[in-house]
């Protein structure tokens, strides 16, 4: 197992094929966005053996910046969780909308072989008319959330480009020499950076295979106003293939702006 730096623990799973004695390893890394029961896997996600701790670069530069970071303002952050708990409540209310609707069509179509006074007929079309005042009162809900969904994002939305300039300027300047740090870091690990992207099934398998050292796993993937965020350390032998799982119980979830 592998500790992260927030205590999360990933579990690393050890498939029982034994490897040659020389040669790169088996590596695949599994990305899902639920659990066990229902994984979700996420595909197109690019994800990144980098033999050095990139947050660790610029944990270390930012800590040297002459200026300190800026620091979002809680009331800011606060507005961004309302803007997308409104923004939820508004799909959920559409989703039912087209629900409902796509269920009055499927009664439409059965009505229409039925004789009005078969009991069938009367027992469908009182269903009929349940889901179409639903339908009508979900139709203005749906329209009331948007309204308020759409008030509170531009309420917000110039202060989150002001934060975001303001951010955007001082890590131009407190990671300026990112790049030579880690060029450092390359040079003093002797192992160069792989990249694979996930596939339909969520597995990126580095099938060129990976040579054995310590690696952190780097990964993240947008939600609409959250990144889910891997940098998972993992050390990489001949012995028999790895298989990592990253989720979102192990992920950290960093604010988009």
């Amino acid at each position: 197992m592998t500790q992260l730096k927030n205590g999360v623990v990933l579990t690393a799973i050890l498939a029982p094929l034994a490897l040659a004695a020389c040669g790169p390893a088996e590596v695949s890394v599994y990305v899902a966005l639920g659990d066990d029961e229902d994984p979700s896997p996420l595909d197109a996600v690019e994800v990144r053996l980098l033999p050095y701790d990139r947050d660790h670069i610029f944990d270390s530069l930012a800590a040297a910046s002459v200026t300190p970071e800026p620091e979002i303002p809680a009331d800011l952050l606060a507005a961004q969780e309302e803007i997308a708990a409104a923004q939820q409540e508004w799909r959920d209310a559409e989703d039912r909308w087209n629900t409902l609707r796509d269920t009055l069509t499927k009664l439409n179509s059965a009505l229409e072989g039925l004789n009005p006074g078969e009991s069938l007929y009367r027992a469908l079309y009182n269903e009929w008319q349940d889901f179409d005042s639903e339908l009508n009162r979900t139709e203005g809900r749906v329209n009331t959330l948007f309204t308020a969904f759409t008030d509170l994002q531009q309420a917000a939305i110039g202060r989150m480009d002001s934060m975001r300039a303001v951010q955007g300027d001082w890590e131009d300047m407190a990671f300026e020499d990112y790049d030579l740090v880690r060029a450092a870091r390359l040079d003093a690990a002797g192992l160069g950076e792989l990249a694979d992207t996930t596939d339909a099934n969520g597995i990126a398998d580095f099938q060129d295979g990976v040579p054995p050292g310590m690696y952190w796993v780097n990964a993240r993937h947008s939600l609409p106003y959250d990144e889910l965020y891997w940098n998972v350390p993992i050390t990489v032998t001949r012995d028999e293939p790895l298989i990592l799982r990253l989720m979102r119980e192990n992920a950290e979830v960093r604010p988009i702006f």
